[in-house]
């Protein structure tokens, strides 16, 4: 892939830039990604007509479209989306028949788009096919400008993946229609209620070098938070009445101290800002970016690199709000946190971003799509309890694409993996961030290359080029081949040393190498001959985690991790009649690894030792001892949890007992059960 979501103007201020080439050929990745190349991809055209999008779109052409409603203001974004994905996997370098296949589909999706735009550039069919709608005067919900985002950035994967200019020209006509349209002095002086815009407009100032539409998205990152949404009491019909921190329109982006309200909106926002700040130099911008990340990360990010506390709103809640069986943590929040934290880490040049990239990709964005491609997770808890209630009140993923914001139709805390839902906003954005994955992996800057996530591949940057081969996550071994570099100059190559690795090795050629990483980064500099191998080796020692004790939900837990992968034990593959929340991990028993490649397309699982509690009384008051972990002995007689005399029964002491954990990615692939991160230990 020689092109990728982000390809910065030469003006740039940001310490890194991607690369300017990247491939990933095997292991981990390249196997999602081949499932997502084979089954994901492609049966987005199919999923589109049967949820009703392509026929909202012939109908918005002037064609005949039965059966199509014209009902969920942000339908065009499932088809912007994919046509991205599309085209970024078109990039990818096959050219076998399945490619010519989705070649055709991208095609004839472009042109039901380009049929469907209006003579003066509008286009958005919920607002084209409804008698009393009116352009522009619903941006709390309508959802226009972020259907608007997502075709930017749509048409900016087509032209560089195909060279074609077709759904560049659409993009080209919305924005020049939204920039007459919006801004001080004009028409509209406001924001959208859903970010996305901002981000997209900068990506097709790159694209088209037209200064315009970088200068567009600054005025909506700087307008946002002067209240020109409102604080939602307006909406009669609303359910939940979310008020100005749901939209970010509370407080200006630059002046916030901590991020808020609907976490995919807030941190789509935080991307475009970052954009912005790259593209302008904007000091003041970038300072707020690095505040707000450093919230995020510190106190509103579960383990997995989850976010999104709350179901209602599905937004961010309160500092170490981190309950593990409440825990929403949407899909789309992650591929947002992933987009927003790759622009910092160009932006900044710090490693402590990527880190945060490797945590969220191995574990909260890996769980949102079952092994087989097919089948779907919205949000992404860290504990099922069972028996569980998989329904939940909904029947599909809404929250942020109804029109008044209501959870008429949400997942809810859904444990089951569902095929594609007609309000599909997860599914097109795992196939995106999966299609132009390369390009997260290295970068490069005028003094050379630098590696920041691991997968075999080959990738070039910085004036040189290079190869790495490596079965991370499973192995902790990473050569990496130096193919090019300056003949007559030294040159640096950088490997990030994640921030759980508190020891590691490295050789050149062989010879150890005696330079320590700083900040994040082992910094190799000399005069590289080509052939030259560097082999970084990561310690991959099962460990007990333990959170922050200001996180009430898991104080005086442990979780096991290994590597950049968070583990969780899941009923099936425990020993029988065993019940997870009976048990307690015993965190001075080292787990021990095994890899099984026949289970669940292949994964390294870990035996830990649990300490069960065997004869603790059941009943209908919960309440114990704090000294003894027995009832209260003034529960009465013949009362739940005595023995009939008013004696109350003590638990047994613990028995230990051997668990199997496995990568928390790989959940919920099998029967519904129950799962757990976290455990008492």
């Amino acid at each position: 892939m020689s092109a990728g979501p982000i390809r910065l103007s030469q003006e740039a201020h940001t310490a890194l830039r991607p690369a300017s080439s990247a491939r990933i050929t095997g292991g981990f990745w390249a196997a999602r990604r081949r499932v997502n190349a084979e089954v994901s991809v492609p049966q987005g055209p199919d999923r589109l007509e049967e949820a009703g999008n392509l026929a909202q779109l012939r109908a918005a052409a002037g064609a005949p479209a039965a059966g199509f409603t014209a009902d969920l203001p942000s339908q065009d974004t499932v088809v912007h989306k994919w046509l991205e994905a599309a085209s970024w996997q078109l990039d990818d370098g096959g050219d076998g028949p399945g490619d010519e296949t989705l070649a055709r589909q991208v095609e004839r999706l472009v042109s039901l788009v380009s049929a469907a735009q209006t003579e003066d550039g509008y286009l958005q069919t919920y607002y084209q096919l409804r008698p009393d709608a009116r352009r522009w005067t619903e941006l709390r919900w309508g959802h226009e400008l972020h259907c608007a985002g997502h075709l930017l950035q749509a048409a900016v994967a087509h032209r560089r993946a195909t060279g074609e200019k077709g759904l560049l020209d659409v993009a080209e006509r919305l924005a020049d229609l939204i920039d007459a349209v919006f801004g001080p002095g004009k028409a509209v002086d406001a924001v959208c209620g859903h970010p996305g815009i901002e981000t997209a407009l900068v990506e097709l100032y790159r694209e088209t070098g037209e200064r315009r539409y970088l200068d567009l998205a600054g005025y909506f990152v700087d307008r946002r938070g002067q209240g020109s949404l409102g604080d939602g009491a307006a909406d009669a019909a609303a359910a939940l009445r979310p008020g100005a921190p749901y939209w970010q329109d509370h407080v200006r982006p630059r002046d916030a101290t901590a991020v808020a309200g609907h976490a995919v909106r807030q941190l789509y926002l935080l991307a475009g800002a970052a954009d912005v700040a790259a593209e302008t130099g904007d000091t003041g911008l970038r300072e707020a970016l690095v505040r707000l990340w450093e919230d995020m990360a510190a106190t509103k990010t579960y383990l997995t690199g989850g976010v999104g506390t709350r179901h209602d709103l599905e937004a961010f809640g309160d500092a170490y709000e981190l309950s593990p069986d409440r825990a929403y943590a949407e899909t789309c929040a992650a591929v947002a946190s992933i987009q927003f934290g790759w622009r910092m880490a160009l932006l900044t040049g710090e490693a402590r971003y990527s880190d945060l990239i490797e945590r969220t990709l191995f574990n909260g964005f890996a769980s949102g799509v079952a092994l087989d491609g097919d089948r779907w997770l919205a949000a992404n808890p860290l504990q099922v309890r069972e028996p569980h209630d998989h329904h939940d009140g909904h029947d599909g993923h809404d929250g942020h694409d109804g029109h008044d914001g209501r959870k008429d139709s949400g997942n809810g805390r859904a444990a089951r993996r569902t095929p594609w839902l007609r309000r599909a906003c997860c599914p097109p954005n795992v196939m995106r961030l999966l299609a132009s994955l390369p390009h997260y992996m290295a970068s490069g800057d005028a003094e050379g290359l630098q590696l920041h996530q691991y997968a075999s591949g080959s990738y070039a940057a910085g004036g040189g080029a290079v190869r790495v081969g490596t079965r991370y996550p499973w192995e902790g071994r990473i050569a990496v081949v130096v193919d090019q570099a300056p003949a007559a100059a030294d040159w640096t190559l950088s490997l990030r040393i994640p921030h759980w690795a508190e020891r590691y090795e490295a050789t050149v050629g062989g010879e150890p190498v005696t330079a320590r990483a700083q900040d994040g980064w082992l910094r190799l500099r000399r005069r590289w001959r080509p052939g030259e191998t560097v082999v970084l080796s990561l310690p991959l020692d099962p460990r007990f985690t333990r959170p922050d004790p200001r996180v009430d939900a898991v104080r005086g837990c442990v979780a096991i991790e290994r590597g950049p992968l968070v583990y969780c034990l899941e009923q099936q593959d425990q020993p029988p009649g065993l019940r997870l929340d009976y048990i307690a991990l015993d965190a001075g028993a080292a787990p021990s690894p095994e890899h099984r490649p026949e289970l669940l397309g292949g994964v390294t699982v870990l035996t830990a030792r649990a300490l069960r509690r065997t004869g603790f009384p059941d009943g209908w008051w919960p309440y114990r001892d704090s000294d003894s972990g027995a009832p209260r002995t003034d529960a009465g007689e013949g009362s739940a949890g005595s023995d009939g005399a008013g004696t109350a029964r003590r638990a047994e002491a613990p028995e230990p007992v051997p668990v199997t954990a496995i990568p928390y990615y790989a959940w919920a692939n099998r029967e519904d059960g129950a799962m757990r991160v976290w455990f008492p230990g």
